[in-house]
């Protein structure tokens, strides 16, 4: 084919290390995550989930994927039965989603107001805010856990960079990846919403027919080594 580059073996032999080192980071973060801080934020949806509050979830860029995926993981996959019309469901909200209110927002006021001003229509005391953000400074979801905290919401931040930024200090939740890769903190984020949302299927499971499971514990450290 005219003008096509044939990819040498430099090229796939650096291809190979960047992935290698990529995937060295990203383990590296991983287990640097607290499973208590997990066991919490997957406690806090499931009280949500029995006392009827609503959850709301929003980010920026590839945070407002994940906020949009979580939605959609939370309201439609804790479903035991989609078929069963009586099954109680997660009341479950993607700031993310609403274009025409976000760029309405954004246009009149400023794209900083455009997450608070939808909590505002929405949000009232012991709903769940989870704030998206790898840095934890993005101005937008600084101003929405602001919001909710002065109602009473419950806020959670799933951060990033190390620090979480300022968000670490807004919220009642938090958990940091310990990575300055936007990519990875990006990746454990949807990982983590994956794991969160699996915690109350399981548990809204066994809520719903009054069943208690005893589960063996496993060690992090004996599943992170596992081949």
């Amino acid at each position: 084919m005219v003008g096509r580059k044939v990819l040498t073996m430099d090229d796939k032999v650096n291809v190979r290390n960047i992935a290698i080192n990529y995937m060295e980071d990203l383990r590296k973060a991983m287990e640097s995550i607290d499973l208590d801080d997990i066991q919490k934020i997957a406690e806090i949806l499931m009280d949500a989930y029995k006392n009827d509050r609503r959850v709301f979830i929003l980010g920026n860029g590839g945070s407002a994927a994940t906020a949009s995926h979580m939605a959609c993981d939370l309201g439609k996959g804790t479903l035991r039965n989609i078929y069963d019309v009586s099954e109680r469901r997660f009341q479950v909200v993607s700031l993310t989603d609403n274009i025409p209110m976000m760029t309405a927002f954004a246009n009149d006021l400023s794209y900083d107001e455009m997450f608070v001003q939808q909590l505002r229509n929405y949000a009232q005391k012991g709903d769940v805010i989870i704030g998206i953000s790898g840095s934890g400074n993005t101005p937008n979801v600084i101003k929405a856990l602001l919001y909710a905290k002065s109602v009473g919401a419950i806020t959670v931040g799933l951060l990033g960079f190390n620090t979480g930024g300022n968000a670490k200090d807004l919220v009642d939740h938090h958990i940091i990846i310990k990575s300055n890769n936007y990519g990875i903190v990006e990746d454990l984020h949807l990982a983590l919403d994956h794991i969160l949302t699996s915690c109350p299927s399981d548990k809204k499971h066994m809520h719903d027919h009054g069943k208690e499971r005893e589960e063996k514990p496993v060690e992090w450290k004996e599943r992170s080594t596992r081949r």
